[in-house]
């Protein structure tokens, strides 16, 4: 295999890999509302659950993002310690399972914790595919359009990719509910049980498009097969320096997990804490996270022959990292992904049975552009002025959004479009800019936990949106989403203190 074909196999993988994480993300802001309706009690009236189900979405959705946390370190940890390719292929095997396993759940605590489990692989994922393909790319020369390097055309892709599989799932979505009738002629075709075909198309259809999440996993034979492993990564190997990893690292990735699932639990519907003891345990519970997170990159410091000012320039940048990360992942995770259940909830006029699809695929789609442009503008006009004119653009689209829209029509999609071009453009500027803070020993660690630990920054969001939502705005999620993407003027900020890299190849 020449080299340049190794290239292309492994950005191929990485970016179906992507893609797939998108799939996966997107498809429970599609049916979340209806999966958790199919769970009502019945002693419970369907106007009191449907408040109960707001918060149960919060819930579901933070786990997720916690489980991509602790699956971005476990995952990364791994990546650095056994190959990138070898560590995708487990990852992508894991959130396709899970997934699908999804779609046999009874309860909303089930879902939840299938969908915390499938999160995993889905955060490593992301960190071992960006490292794969920046390594394997790093010495290519020349460029695929005037004025842009190599490294921010593929940031771009990298950020689209996930974006373009939250349009596919949405457009899977659509196709589903428009043929169900067809889909139970099909079913009962193949003679199965009357009671599994009810259940699998109740509720337009939820539990089939979970069930479809399994697909990704053919993916693992094409990257195990196919796929070149990074050769920084085995001089890495061959130097000792993958040596210095150690199985109780993960010790502390198992506490920082514990704490940020038992701040989730503190918001619980059933919880009767007072308010000032669930913030506070919200803060302890970060502050454990951080440094259980934290604890196999000391680890691997201590053992490595990196100096001790290194080390220190290596820790304040995966902080750094997660202030930037969480800015990004808190302002859609906790604003801009809660557009399904808005218009699913009869928030905007004159919906359809496809118009949480419709909007999912138009703010998808937005965000493929946004992130391709994104990483460009990042090397055109330098790393920061990028993020801060991102985090402006971001701020106004959303609130555009929520506030001056209340009916579903062609301004709602083109508002739909907008908000994701530029909320969601972070995910093409993440992957330019990440690989630039960390030497190859720990990179994908690095940059997976600044990434993964953003979304427990995120994850602690999303469960306000719902408390906000509950019980300070009514039920109105314009105004709890609107609130909460105020988090971009905290970028404005934080990226003045980030290293400019503009120019800079990646460090040894």
């Amino acid at each position: 295999m020449t080299v340049a074909t190794g290239r292309w196999l492994a950005l191929v993988a990485a970016y179906l890999g992507w893609l797939f994480d998108g799939f996966e993300m997107g498809i429970f802001g599609l049916v979340g509302r209806d999966a958790l309706m199919s769970m009502r009690p019945q002693d419970i009236p369907e106007e009191t659950w449907k408040s109960v189900a707001l918060l149960w979405y919060g819930i579901i959705t933070a786990l997720f993002l916690i489980g991509a946390a602790a699956g971005g370190v476990l995952f990364g940890w791994l990546g650095d310690r056994i190959g990138r390719v070898r560590a995708m292929a487990l990852s992508v095997l894991t959130y396709a399972l899970l997934t699908g396993l999804c779609g046999l759940a009874q309860t909303p605590l089930q879902l939840a914790m299938l969908r915390f489990l499938a999160s995993l692989g889905m955060g490593g994922e992301w960190a071992l595919g960006v490292a794969l393909v920046m390594e394997i790319w790093a010495h290519s020369k020349g460029s695929f359009l005037p004025g842009v390097s190599i490294r921010a055309w593929l940031a771009g892709v990298i950020g689209s990719a996930s974006n373009l599989g939250f349009a596919v799932v949405a457009m899977l979505s659509i196709g589903l509910t428009t043929v169900l009738t067809d889909l139970r002629s099909l079913l009962e075709w193949m003679h199965l049980p009357a009671w599994i075909i009810e259940e699998l198309l109740a509720y337009n259809g939820w539990r089939m498009l979970m069930l479809l999440g399994i697909t990704p996993a053919i993916l693992t034979f094409f990257i195990r097969l196919f796929v070149p492993e990074s050769e920084r990564w085995q001089e890495e190997k061959a130097s000792g320096g993958t040596n210095n990893w150690a199985t109780r690292d993960l010790l502390g990735v198992l506490m920082g997990t514990a704490a940020t699932v038992g701040i989730v639990f503190l918001w619980m519907p059933t919880s009767t804490l007072p308010m000032w003891l669930k913030v506070a345990g919200t803060v302890t519970g970060l502050v454990i996270a951080a440094l259980g997170y934290l604890y196999p990159v000391r680890g691997y410091l201590g053992r490595s022959q990196i100096t001790q000012d290194q080390q220190s320039v290596i820790l304040k940048r995966m902080l750094l990292a997660a202030l930037l990360s969480g800015v990004a992942l808190l302002g859609t995770w906790a604003s801009l992904q809660w557009a399904g259940p808005w218009v699913a909830g009869g928030g905007v006029k004159n919906i359809n049975a496809t118009s949480v699809g419709w909007t999912q695929f138009w703010s998808a789609l937005g965000s493929v552009f946004g992130c391709i442009l994104a990483a460009w503008a990042g090397d055109w006009m330098g790393r920061r002025i990028a993020y801060f004119i991102i985090c402006i653009l971001a701020l106004a689209s959303t609130l555009a959004f929520y506030q001056l829209n209340t009916e579903y029509n062609t301004m709602f999609l083109v508002s739909a479009f907008t908000c994701g071009f530029f909320a969601a453009s972070f995910y093409g500027w993440i992957p330019l800019y990440f690989p630039e803070l960390f030497p190859t020993s720990v990179r994908a660690i690095g940059q997976g936990f600044g990434f993964n630990f953003g979304r427990i920054l995120a994850a602690i969001g999303a469960l306000q949106t719902g408390v906000l939502t509950r019980d300070v705005f009514q039920g109105n999620i314009p105004q709890a989403a609107s609130v909460m993407a105020c988090v971009f003027c905290f970028g404005m900020v934080i990226i003045w203190f980030a290293p400019e890299t503009k120019g800079k190849g990646l460090p040894d």
